[in-house]
């Protein structure tokens, strides 16, 4: 064995593990979105995580990889390598085809989970389905190819080393158009435009979600090396947790001394905004800088989700104020900080303005994508549940069955019949 087929094979090995630990990150989504909503839609968070990971991965195998990935056609979209068709060798030069694409399809699955916890307990499941396709087919692949397939942004020079921008910018714009365009869960908000408080079923639940969530994230920054030997990789990480902590320690104090008590789901938010900042920059910013990059995450996403409610716009987990606005702060922070040509560093404006540009081409692109997109399946079928099946929840209404049961019998086929009836429930 020579050394250069040693280092591909080490090369191989990192990085189908940090995809695994990506994946692992669908579980962490699926816990949290699971705490933070009631009960009665906890069955249908899981399964829409199952459609994320089982359409998603096989639309993008099929479709969006080539988009985003294959031949170059002015700088819009990718032209080859449908179904890993075709020579794709020009990928990477340490690692296969199909290891890069392991890789690609971990984040796929990732950007649509985001706009799943804006829609929360109350989009129709087969319509989620179709907007499914379309986002890992069309929308995340071709804004994609503008960043990281030698797209007109990369040609510009926009810097995105682990996808504030193109995938959470994007996702949490995604996410917003969709929470608008369904509307409010039902209650949600008084006739008089004021806000109810929707109790979480499980936060230790929702914790742990988030501990998986930053366990991942891990191998979502450090893995985007896609390489063992890269020496950034201890750099990575360190940014990584600096600015998880420092996200999570300023909502913790801010909330400790505004409300006299440390309210959970913001600082389980804050850790994931100091996650969501960081992604764009930490292979090109100190270690101080990352902790004010987490801390400032930490107090947009407060702020935010305060501006949300104060629009009456409906997001049960954070989606809106966790990924786009964290991942925008992230993305133009990389033009502030960079040591290689950030405005605070160098003195130049250059990146920073290339930055401002691809973000909001990439915002717009998700918010109209996903607003169109949901016009067009609404054209076909309801995007929202029905009012009764939002009240009797859309574990009954969709699975027909829900998440925990008070007795262990088991039961005849006719005794388990009304619970998948949505009129008996």
């Amino acid at each position: 064995m020579t050394i250069n087929h040693l280092s591909t094979g080490i090369d191989t090995i990192w990085v189908v593990l940090t995809a695994a630990m990506i994946l692992l990150m669908e579980g962490g989504f699926a816990l949290l979105e699971a705490g933070f909503v009631r009960h009665k839609n906890n069955i249908n968070i899981i399964m829409k995580v199952f459609v994320d990971i089982t359409i998603g991965t096989l639309c993008f195998y099929a479709i969006g990889f080539a988009f985003m990935y294959g031949s170059d056609a002015s700088g819009i979209i990718g032209t080859t390598g449908f179904f890993l068709s075709g020579d794709l060798s020009h990928l990477h030069p340490s690692i296969s085809t199909d290891t890069f694409w392991l890789f690609q399809a971990a984040f796929v699955i990732a950007v649509i989970s985001i706009v799943s916890g804006a829609v929360a307990e109350r989009m129709n499941f087969r319509a989620y389905i179709l907007y499914v396709i379309l986002m890992t087919s069309l929308i995340y692949p071709i804004a994609g190819h503008w960043v990281w397939g030698n797209g007109w942004l990369d040609t510009l020079g926009m810097e995105d080393f682990a996808g504030s921008a193109v995938i959470h910018a994007l996702g949490g714009s995604s996410a917003l158009a969709a929470a608008l365009f369904i509307g409010p869960r039902k209650g949600k908000f008084t006739s008089r435009g004021t806000s109810t408080i929707a109790l979480p079923s499980n936060l230790p639940l929702a914790s742990v979600g988030a501990f998986l969530l930053w366990f991942g994230w891990f191998g979502f920054n450090a893995g985007s090396t896609l390489s063992a030997s890269d020496p950034r990789i201890g750099h990575i990480a360190i940014n990584t947790m600096l600015s998880a902590a420092a996200g999570g320690a300023v909502t913790l104090i801010y909330t400790l001394f505004r409300y006299n008590r440390s309210d959970a789901p913001a600082v389980i938010n804050g850790s994931l905004a100091g996650l969501v900042g960081i992604t764009a920059g930490c292979a090109y910013v100190s270690d101080a800088v990352a902790i004010l990059i987490g801390t400032i995450s930490g107090l947009l996403m407060l702020a935010a989700t305060q501006w949300l409610e104060s629009k009456r716009i409906d997001d049960p987990v954070g989606a809106f104020p966790v990924h786009a606005v964290s991942g925008a702060w992230g993305t133009l922070a990389i033009g502030l900080f960079s040591s290689s040509g950030g405005l605070l560093t160098t003195g130049h404006w250059h990146l920073l303005s290339i930055q401002l540009l691809g973000l909001i081409i990439l915002c717009t692109w998700g918010f109209f994508c996903t607003w169109l997109g949901l016009t067009l399946i609404k054209q076909w079928i309801p995007v929202r549940a029905s009012e009764e099946e939002e009240e009797i929840g859309l574990d009954i209404s969709y699975h027909g069955m829900l998440a925990a049961y008070q007795h262990h019998d088991f039961l005849t086929e006719e005794d388990y019949k009304p619970q998948s009836n949505i009129d008996k429930p």
